[in-house]
């Protein structure tokens, strides 16, 4: 199990699985805030807040949102909005504990340009 928060704690989440291995995407969104995702089924991720306390945003296509905890500014997760793709989310495995993500592979995506994995 992998379990993170946002820094003040307000928002909470679960990875009910161990992911193969994290993305650190170099679009221009998931560049400046520096997250590193763990993407699995919405159905393995718990999320646990008051609604009121997230804030989310997307641009361009508007295809994801990014949630954000209004108190202390963590993003703490995507979820696609299209009904087709929402079976997919991510969590942002900087919000986790750095001892239960040693030895899990970054991989290093480019959602800049090619939209393909550079390894």
């Amino acid at each position: 199990m992998f379990k993170g928060s946002c820094h003040c704690e307000k928002v909470k989440f679960e990875l009910l699985v161990t992911p193969n291995h994290l993305t650190e995407c170099n679009c221009s969104i998931c560049y400046r805030i520096g997250a590193i995702w763990a993407h699995a089924a919405e159905s393995e991720i718990l999320i646990s807040c008051v609604e009121n306390d997230l804030t989310n945003y997307s641009w361009g296509d508007k295809s994801i949102k990014f949630f954000t905890c209004k108190t202390c500014g963590c993003t703490t997760h995507w979820k696609s909005v299209d009904t087709e793709q929402s079976a997919r989310m991510a969590v942002n495995a900087r919000m986790v504990d750095r001892a239960n993500t040693k030895g899990i592979k970054v991989r290093q995506f480019d959602g800049a340009d090619s939209f393909v994995f550079l390894d």
